[in-house]
């Protein structure tokens, strides 16, 4: 069953962004109050009060009993705005509801459990989804929905069609993934640095040929494997080595 709070607000006489800051600045919060072909009603709320009423309670399910001018209406809050910086409200919109006629409402979706997949595979539980719309009587507004979650392996999910919510019609796709539970987050591996990847780029250990060495090289290799190869004969058998060509000089003139 829904949580019941009372409140008490009185009516705000002027309005607009200038009368609201002088409110605020009086310690009250501007609210609003509309639904059942009512004109919309400007009110004003003790700042201090409204925060007191809505701890540990989960606003958009709460009915609210609001009194205004001695007359006591229920009301669910439709909209909180809050300072950008602060936590401090600024604004309340309140919808009037009767007994007798069912409401469209959020609730939110608690999960419960710690799941197998998170136990015994390193799984992590993500909840995808937070909150269901729902149509309810006011006197079957659930505060919460709760969603058991011990049974999910890793890959398994809980849609919307997995809720029951008793007397009430659930309004959002069943198909809507609530939670799933998925592998654990392979950790990242530190690319190398600069300066690393120019070490492995040359091994100390591989050193460079100086003059002369190669040909020690060559007469150890003869002298463990026998005679040396004999050069390669000048003429038909090989050809020399190439020797750079000079530019023929013209005859009969001089050199242009």
């Amino acid at each position: 069953m829904a949580q019941t709070v009372s409140l008490s607000a009185s009516p705000r006489q002027a309005t607009g962004k200038g009368a609201a800051r002088q409110a605020r600045f009086h310690g009250k919060v501007p609210a609003v109050i509309y639904g059942h072909g009512r004109d919309t009603q400007a009110l004003e709320l003790e700042a201090k009060a409204l925060e007191k009423a809505l701890q540990g309670v989960e606003p958009a399910s709460t009915i609210i009993e609001l009194a205004v001018d001695g007359k006591t209406v229920k009301t669910l809050i439709r909209e909180i705005q809050r300072h950008p910086i602060r936590p401090d409200i600024i604004h309340v919109d309140f919808y009037e509801i009767h007994a007798t006629e069912k409401v469209k409402l959020k609730v939110p979706v608690h999960l419960v459990g710690n799941p197998d997949g998170v136990r015994n595979a390193g799984g992590v539980l993500d909840q995808v989804t937070r909150e269901v719309e729902i149509e309810v009587l006011p006197e079957n507004i659930p505060d919460r929905v709760e969603l058991d979650v011990n049974a999910l392996k890793i890959g398994d999910s809980l849609h919307v069609r997995d809720l029951s919510i008793p007397n009430a019609k659930i309004l959002t796709e069943a198909d809507l993934t609530i939670a799933t539970v998925v592998p654990p987050r392979a950790e990242e591996v530190a690319a190398p640095s600069p300066e690393a990847a120019t070490e492995v780029a040359e091994p100390e250990l591989i050193r460079k040929v100086r003059e002369g060495e190669e040909e020690e090289g060559e007469a150890g290799a003869a002298a463990e494997g026998g005679a040396p190869a004999k050069p390669e004969a000048k003429g038909a058998g090989g050809a020399a080595p190439a020797k750079a060509e000079k530019a023929e000089k013209p005859k009969g003139g001089k050199e242009s």
